[in-house]
């Protein structure tokens, strides 16, 4: 667990609400479509994919899926120019599979709870490395958390 200040990370990525079991389908076909729109205007990532959370509800998880990029460019209607803001986060970083991940959630909850520590309310994840070129068992997903 670190915490850490991070500068505001300009972004391209797609907004939308999703129940959690479509989620991984999802994901990918958003990577697709955000990648394809940036190498239709000439822009690669800055830095590696991610989701934001802005809910819990399993059912109905409001997300932003996208990338970062280090310039201002056009959105298209679909894929939306944007940004994470600059923030004092905890992150940490999950080595394994996607599936478990709520463990990770669970040790950095305990963190902030043992630490005083409040987060906002919303967090985002980065994924470090592909799971179509990673083994599961080495998969990489930094999991932070912005604090007041």
């Amino acid at each position: 667990m670190e915490i850490q200040d991070t500068p505001m990370q300009k972004t391209l990525s797609v907004r939308l609400t999703t129940g959690i079991s479509d989620l991984p389908q999802i994901v990918g076909d958003v990577y697709g479509t955000v990648m394809a729109y940036m190498n239709q205007i000439s822009v690669g990532p800055s830095g590696f994919p991610f989701v934001i959370y802005y809910n819990m509800d399993m059912e109905a998880l409001d997300v932003e899926i996208g990338f970062p990029v280090s310039c201002d460019v056009p959105g298209n209607g679909t894929v939306t120019p944007g940004s994470i803001p600059a923030e004092r986060i905890l992150c940490t970083v999950h080595t394994g599979p996607y599936s478990t991940l709520e463990d990770t959630y669970r040790k950095a909850m305990t963190f902030i709870e043992e630490h005083g520590l409040k987060p906002k309310e919303w967090m985002y994840e980065s994924y470090l490395n592909s799971p179509m070129e990673t083994p599961e068992d080495q998969l990489q997903t930094a999991v932070c958390f912005p604090l007041e």
